[in-house]
């Protein structure tokens, strides 16, 4: 929960640059597709008109280019709505704003009351481990060197 309301002002950046991506892919659609049935385009006489409306299927490229064309902006311009309305909404204040920065700091305070305890916990682990190894090192020394690990006494 904490995570999801740090990232939120992240992610209003992120959204508007989505937003304005998408916008600018559109333009640059709306673009590509009239230089491109501009240019394939063949010249059309007013008499030809209503026998290219009757068909069912594309009689030529350029048809094919204008549905392709406008499938990608119908779902480009599809993405830009969905991006406005995950903006948030203008009820927005900077009341509700600063109440939810007091509400994260609250958070941020008790997830660094959890950090530091973990954190001591986990010297004390360590000291432990650390401890039990040099009694593993010493150990193994002892036995190397050939001493006996208890003392005796020597013998006259």
């Amino acid at each position: 929960c904490t995570q999801a309301r740090l990232s939120r002002g992240a992610n209003m950046a992120d959204r508007l640059t989505q937003l304005q991506d998408a916008v600018n892919s559109l333009a640059d659609q709306f673009c590509n597709a009239t230089g491109v049935l501009q240019q394939c385009a063949p010249p059309a006489s007013f008499s030809n008109i209503q026998t290219a409306i009757n068909k069912d299927q594309p009689s030529n490229p350029t048809e094919e280019y204008a549905q392709l064309f406008a499938a990608l902006i119908a779902r480009t311009a599809k993405d830009v709505d969905v991006l406005i309305d995950s903006l948030p909404s203008e009820e927005s204040t900077a009341a509700l704003q600063a109440a939810s920065l007091r509400q994260l700091e609250e958070e941020n305070q008790e997830a660094a009351a959890r950090l530091e305890e973990v954190v001591y916990r986990g010297d004390m682990l360590l000291e432990k481990i650390q401890s039990a190894l040099a009694d593993i090192a010493q150990s193994q020394l002892r036995t190397r060197s050939g001493a006996p690990s208890q003392s005796t006494p020597p013998e006259s």
